[in-house]
């Protein structure tokens, strides 16, 4: 396995159109122009407690600077249909939104009738605002509430209706620190039918401290080992760690095992300034030093 894989120069070649995601607050849309070319997606958080109107405004203002809004819509916290009603259309017709992600939100108990994204599939109001695309959560080292196999019949769902409709369904992952959890989530993906394009996670360049917070919010389990292997090798208590190890990882592996990744999406948990200058940094190794990563991370072929 090496980048002469035909997996390596188209995986490559995705970077640098890699959406990034801001705060629904829009306050990051100054330093975004900084480090962003127009015409990047960028999706918007919707953090607990957030207001849906908060996010129209950062899309209509992300929209007017050439960006791609992209709004999160948190199921849960839709206290009703109206108010999904109303969300899609100010941000189909305010901000030229059309594409959106789904996630089920950070809440125990739902705020209105959306208990799920399924729910909000099931409304029919994605597809009567002209959405025309629409991204759902993966999960590689496991849904904090679900076991795989459900996790594997909701997409189904999704592919189903992605057929149905004619819209488009892929799946933003969650981030990992190394790319074995990724290759066999997408082999799982594979095993079950879903044939559905995969948007890779990774976290940006940011401190360990600074990553392993965010980690254990969101649940990353198993590759923070190999976030502490990075530390220990390296000795990079200080030091900004990137996604490369990841990136290569996924170079390495068979072109079989990659087909379904359409793109990527960066978390900018070191701020935006280092998340751009990594995409446009970002060093393709030869290939003995991906082998060297892929080996030293304990990568195996899925």
């Amino acid at each position: 396995m090496t980048v002469s894989d035909p997996s390596s120069p188209r995986l490559a070649a995705l970077l640098p159109s890699a959406s990034v995601e801001i705060s629904s607050r829009g306050h990051q849309i100054a330093e975004l122009r900084d480090h962003f070319a127009a015409g990047t997606d960028v999706t918007i958080t919707f953090l607990p407690g957030d207001n849906y109107r908060h996010n129209i405004e950062t899309a209509t203002a992300l929209h007017r600077a050439g960006y791609n809004p992209v709004p999160h819509i948190a199921a849960r916290e839709m206290a009703s249909r109206e108010a999904l009603d109303d969300f899609l259309a100010r941000a189909r017709g305010e901000a030229d939104v059309t594409r959106v992600v789904l996630i089920a939100g950070d809440v125990a108990a739902a705020r209105g009738p959306f208990k799920s994204t399924l729910d909000v599939c099931a409304s029919g109001s994605i597809e009567a605002h002209g959405i025309t695309a629409v991204s759902v959560a993966g999960h590689p080292e496991g849904h904090p509430f679900l076991e795989l196999p459900d996790a594997l019949n909701g997409l189904k769902a999704w592919r189903d209706w992605g057929r149905r409709t004619g819209a488009r369904v892929d799946v933003v992952t969650q981030f990992c620190f190394e790319s074995a959890p990724i290759l066999q989530w997408i082999a799982a993906l594979d095993r079950a039918g879903v044939d559905l394009p995969v948007i890779v996670g990774l976290a940006g360049p940011a401190t360990p401290a600074t990553l392993t917070k965010f980690a254990l919010r969101c649940g990353i389990g198993n590759s923070m080992r190999a976030l502490r292997a990075q530390i220990g090798r390296f000795g990079r208590l200080l030091t900004d760690n990137g996604p490369d190890d990841v990136v290569r990882g996924l170079r390495c592996a068979p072109a079989a095992a990659t087909a379904p990744i359409a793109g990527f999406h960066l978390f900018p948990f070191g701020g935006l300034r280092k998340a751009g200058d990594w995409l446009r940094n970002y060093d393709r190794d030869p290939p003995g030093i991906e082998r060297v990563a892929m080996s030293s991370a304990g990568l195996q072929n899925p």
